[in-house]
């Protein structure tokens, strides 16, 4: 039984050590280097799992996201993802902007372990702020023009990729088209496969688009 408690102790501590060390990391990567064609089936999955309140597959994929395309450690990843998944699910149930806001925490922390595995010296806390924004901005569509959410899209990747906001029009236009089309399909009766396959090619498209841009 000793033995056993032992073991179990042992086991505990060179796995607090492992993610004690895999937090604490500072091993950096280019944010500019990603495959678009992964990013967008990713992000394809994630809106089906956020949007059927599948919060446990919504977490893996986002870890698997962090993992492949934006290069950060395992336990950074899952770090990463509980952030983002939590910071949706709170903007998920808000109603206004005081209580969008409240997601805004996650954001941060989120954004924040990208900054640290990242060797672009983008601003925390704006990325975080303009993240939200646009969800903002998405979810309060039927009073805003179309041109706000495109906007909004693009001065993400400004903010992240230090470069002209025009660059990052085709990637900004292709995701919110995706994203209109989710939702008119929702509100008319459901989205199909066939919608959902139409949402995967936009979404293919933006992400090349922000690759090729991006691309040193």
């Amino acid at each position: 039984m000793k033995g056993l408690v032992l073991g179990a102790g042992v086991t505990l501590a060179v796995l607090g050590v492992w993610i004690a060390w895999d937090l604490a990391g500072s091993r950096r990567h280019s944010l500019r280097h990603f495959d678009g064609h992964q990013v967008g089936r990713l992000e394809t999955a994630m809106w089906r799992s956020y949007y059927d309140h599948r919060s446990v597959r919504l977490f893996g994929e986002l870890v698997q996201l962090l993992r492949e395309q934006y290069h950060l450690r395992f336990w950074q990843s899952c770090a990463g993802a509980f952030h983002a998944a939590r910071s949706a699910v709170v903007f998920q149930k808000g109603h206004n902007r005081s209580e969008y806001e409240r997601a805004l925490p996650d954001l941060v922390k989120y954004y924040r372990l990208i900054r640290r595995a990242s060797d672009e010296d983008f601003q925390v806390d704006r990325v975080a702020r303009l993240e939200l924004e646009w969800w903002i901005v998405h979810r309060e569509r039927s009073q805003r023009p179309r041109a706000d959410l495109d906007r909004a899209l693009a001065e993400l990747q400004v903010a992240i990729y230090r470069e002209p906001a025009e660059r990052f029009e085709p990637h900004a236009k292709a995701r919110a088209e995706a994203m209109l089309l989710r939702d008119t399909s929702a509100e008319a009766g459901g989205v199909t496969e066939r919608d959902w396959a139409r949402i995967g090619e936009l979404l293919d498209a933006s992400w090349v688009s922000l690759a090729g841009v991006v691309a040193r």
